[in-house]
């Protein structure tokens, strides 16, 4: 026993029914899981990545971006849909590395998952704040910059610089409600959340059609403009960045799985509601994405509210649309804050149940069975990052953890169905090894293609979280003091 200590499939399934402490509420349908899905990713997606890809990576070949990011979300989620109803746990990829390959790349992989989540959180609190600053301007009532603007920001050197602003205030004050509501129940956020969800689809519906007209077609062209000689700007190498970065976007597709543990029937709910996720977000970020890139000028689109600037830049009287913005940015990224926490959230409860993380990070509350401590360690941390940090700073590390998990995941499968081949699969994977290979391959190129400071600061992350690892979770592992 030790760091590539194997947790089994027996003793995970136990632990999804309760194990040693309550088990968590089993309360989330397939319109529940698909709600939270699709409520993180276009949300991420549609109103905070569209406009910076465009803008400094892809122009309106932004659109191919997305396409894909979901093609290595495809073959991904095939995998994660054999595992999610073979071990419906929570921890996600992090559980299912811990079945598979060992406590220490477990680790890793949940350590990566943790700075994805909190970071996202942050990320999309700032974006709200943004749409909402904006908005109330255009109604008169302007807010003072001081108060919703980050302290810190990135200068032209990439060091971090004071900026004369106290915090972000709004994004703050969203990120600690969203707090609360998880730790009242996820059953009732995932109320809260699918009613959100159906109003935001629709409005975004409505966005889309009413663009349509006015689209003027010589803003795409050409559609993938010319590299500036410098990869990753612009070109087919511009693309293939932005295609990382907007997986971030995806963020949610995983969020889902991470929920398995409180799915009714996970063994039908989980691989249904990975695939429809999927299939919506993609239609939505491909359509929103052609009609913000044909009625503005993409280079214009690098701010934290690019719909709302791609309406006021265009060549007709789209006002009334500006309002259904702001009104559907100022709901609509509700969701994608909730589901980032409780993603993180789980994860959270996942390690501290193993030990690898203290424990009363595992604790549930007998009133609402929920994580409630964690959910408020995960809050705090997540509305300070986006009080204290501006957008740019943010932006381009919330990828490549994600894709690591996605590719380790798919590896996994190939070596579990060689080392258990007669385990229990509800859901099988088609075409092993086939699909594996094509998911690892697809997350490791678009990891190729991302900045090598996001590299620099995910070495510095990992080098934080072996510390962690090797002074706490080895020591505390609930898998070596039971051998």
């Amino acid at each position: 026993m030790g760091a590539w200590s194997k947790k089994s499939i027996e003793v995970m399934r136990a632990e999804a029914h309760g194990g040693d402490r309550p088990a968590l509420k089993r309360s989330l349908s397939v319109t529940n899981l698909t709600a939270f899905g699709v409520g993180n990713t276009v949300g991420a997606g549609i109103f905070v990545l569209t406009g910076t890809v465009a803008a400094l990576n892809a122009g309106p070949a932004v659109t191919l971006c997305f396409i894909f990011a979901s093609l290595a979300c495809f073959f991904a989620g095939l995998c994660y849909a054999e595992y999610a109803a073979m071990v419906p746990v929570a921890g996600s990829a992090y559980s299912y590395a811990y079945a598979t390959f060992g406590e220490l790349i477990a680790w890793i992989i949940g350590w990566c998952i943790m700075f994805e989540y909190l970071f996202s959180a942050s990320l999309v609190a700032i974006s709200w704040s943004g749409y909402v600053t904006s908005a109330v301007g255009d109604l008169g009532l302007h807010l003072p910059a001081v108060l919703t603007s980050a302290p810190f920001r990135a200068d032209a050197n990439d060091h971090v610089a004071l900026s004369g602003a106290l915090i972000n205030l709004p994004a703050v004050l969203v990120t600690l409600a969203c707090t609360a509501l998880l730790i009242v129940g996820t059953q009732k956020s995932a109320l809260v959340n699918s009613v959100i969800v159906v109003a935001k689809v629709l409005a975004i519906l409505i966005l889309v059609a009413a663009c349509i007209p006015h689209i003027n077609t010589q803003l795409w062209h050409p559609y993938v403009p010319p590299n500036t000689g410098e990869l990753g700007h612009f070109g087919w190498s511009g693309v293939l960045r932005g295609a990382g970065i907007v997986f971030f976007a995806y963020i949610g597709f995983d969020g889902v799985s991470t929920l398995a543990e409180e799915a009714k029937n996970p063994q039908r709910t989980m691989p249904m509601s990975l695939f429809l996720s999927l299939a919506i977000c993609t239609t939505l970020y491909v359509a929103v994405s052609l009609a913000v890139t044909g009625i503005a000028d993409y280079h214009l689109l690098n701010v934290p509210d690019p719909l709302y600037r791609a309406l006021s830049l265009a060549h007709a009287d789209l006002g009334w649309l500006k309002v259904l913005v702001a009104v559907v940015a100022g709901f609509g990224l509700i969701p994608v804050i909730l589901l980032s926490l409780l993603g993180q959230v789980r994860i959270f409860y996942a390690m501290g149940r193993d030990g690898l993380l203290p424990p009363v990070l595992a604790r549930c509350s007998q009133r609402y069975q929920t994580p409630h401590i964690g959910t408020l360690i995960t809050g705090v941390l997540a509305a300070l990052t986006a009080g204290l940090f501006p957008l740019d700073l943010l932006g381009e590390l919330i990828s490549i953890g994600t894709l690591l998990a996605f590719a380790i995941v798919c590896a996994g499968i190939i070596i579990l169905r060689r080392r258990m081949p007669d385990v229990q699969r509800p859901f099988r994977t088609p075409w092993v090894p086939l699909v594996p290979i094509l998911g690892v391959i697809c997350c490791l190129v678009l990891m190729y293609f991302l900045p090598i400071s996001t590299w620099v600061r995910l070495a510095i992350w990992l080098a934080i979280g072996f510390a962690v690892y090797f002074g706490y979770g080895n020591k505390h592992s609930k898998l070596h003091s039971s051998h």
